[in-house]
């Protein structure tokens, strides 16, 4: 060893590696760091090919770290991000091990979409957590040696991550990986919501898809904090989880009496504001239809086009891709547009979400605590059965990446 420092930090890799009982390449100072890393090319003949790539990973600069990612979630901007608008029941393998390959068609009508990325191999994974086993050489970034970090850099499917100390988010003791792996996505959507409510004038929120990990945060902070919720699903199970998760208003979409239970929802709560991760269909007009008639409810002062009451629906996700339809009844005060997390944090400025993300590691065991159905490997995620399982996107089913799982 050249230096009492670099003992050090094979040492801890080692003791970590042992600890799972993974065989994989540790930080050596006289040889390169390679890792496998998930990759996805969509191909100009209207395919999308997944594969593994062994990648070096640099030896880090002073205020670098190197972290060996141990789980990552499957977000559905992940999906994305992997698959583009290939067909999941196209799905085919070939190969083995680390020589595994995923092929999966394009449809026809819609190769036009990735016209930005003919031919060109891509990381994939927004988020995850893993174990610090190689730190430069600056005094804060040794502390962090051996310490359990979440990240939300990208490129997350990789066995090994090199990344700035500053970009870790250091969880406290006895988290594991896992409990950390979702700290980003979910949990400051979940904040940002709530910031973007009070900022906006608003008192109380209504939810789509609310039995999902993130729905199951809101919901818990909003009980927490006194703020009145209003919670959508589509199966009376999860109208019963959400109950038995203390929530006081879920109403079902699939029912006849939907819109009479949702305006009474609202009137009670006194909801304005919505975010919807649906985004298709009528779900964005019943919401703002709801909140006309809750307002005419209250003796708001109504002209022939309708109550002054202001409405927002934040479309944030896009489990229906299909046509937003809206018809314009809602009154004379409301609106419909986008929502983004990271757009979000970057407005309300770097201390403020910085106290977000402190925030979120001191409760991800309680307020933030994500639950997974799965945990696969790199190659496991390349099966067509577990592939048609995650791409429904349905609540309840995320998965879980673990790179340095045995493949």
């Amino acid at each position: 060893m050249n230096s009492r420092r670099e003992f050090i930090q094979t040492l801890t890799a080692l003791l970590s590696l042992h600890a799972t009982g993974l065989t994989a390449a540790v930080v050596n100072p006289n040889r390169p760091l390679m890792g496998l890393q998930l990759r996805s090319t969509v191909k100009s003949e209207g395919v999308v090919v997944l594969s593994l790539m062994m990648v070096e990973i640099p030896p880090p600069g002073p205020d670098e770290v190197v972290v060996r990612i141990e789980a990552a979630p499957i977000n559905p901007s992940d999906m994305y991000a992997l698959f583009g608008p290939a067909d999941p029941g196209t799905a085919r393998v070939t190969g083995t091990g680390v020589n595994t390959v995923l092929t999966m068609d394009i449809p026809q009508e819609r190769i036009a979409e990735l016209a930005g990325r003919p031919d060109q191999s891509q990381t994939a994974g927004n988020e995850g957590a893993g174990i610090v086993i190689s730190a430069g050489s600056a005094p804060t970034t040794q502390a962090l040696l051996g310490r359990t970090v979440a990240m939300r850099e990208g490129a997350m499917y990789s066995q090994y991550r090199l990344v700035r100390a500053d970009r870790c988010l250091q969880l406290p003791e006895g988290t594991t990986p896992t409990e950390g792996a979702s700290c980003f996505v979910n949990p400051l959507a979940v904040l940002g919501m709530v910031e973007t409510m009070r900022r906006e004038g608003h008192t109380a929120l209504v939810h789509t898809a609310a039995a999902s990990n993130l729905g199951q945060m809101l919901n818990r902070l909003c009980i927490k904090e006194n703020i009145g919720l209003v919670n959508i699903v589509r199966r009376q199970a999860q109208v019963d989880l959400l109950h038995d998760f203390g929530a006081d208003y879920v109403v079902n979409s699939s029912l006849p009496t939907f819109m009479e239970d949702l305006t009474d929802a609202i009137h009670v709560t006194g909801a304005t504001l919505a975010f919807d991760a649906v985004g298709g269909g009528q779900l964005a007009h019943q919401i703002l239809t709801a909140m006309e008639r809750a307002a005419l409810r209250t003796g708001n002062a109504a002209s022939p086009y309708g109550t002054t009451t202001r409405k927002q629906v934040y479309i944030y996700g896009g489990l229906d891709r299909s046509p937003t339809y809206l018809t314009r009844g809602y009154g004379v005060a409301w609106n419909v547009g986008g929502w983004l997390m990271p757009d979000m944090l970057e407005r309300i400025g770097k201390d403020a979400a910085q106290k977000m993300r402190e925030r979120v590691a001191s409760e991800i065991k309680t307020t933030f605590a994500s639950t997974y159905i799965a945990e696969v490997s790199l190659t496991g995620v390349l099966q067509p059965e577990v592939i048609s399982v995650y791409s429904r996107q349905s609540t309840g089913d995320k998965y879980l990446i673990n790179p340095n799982k045995a493949l």
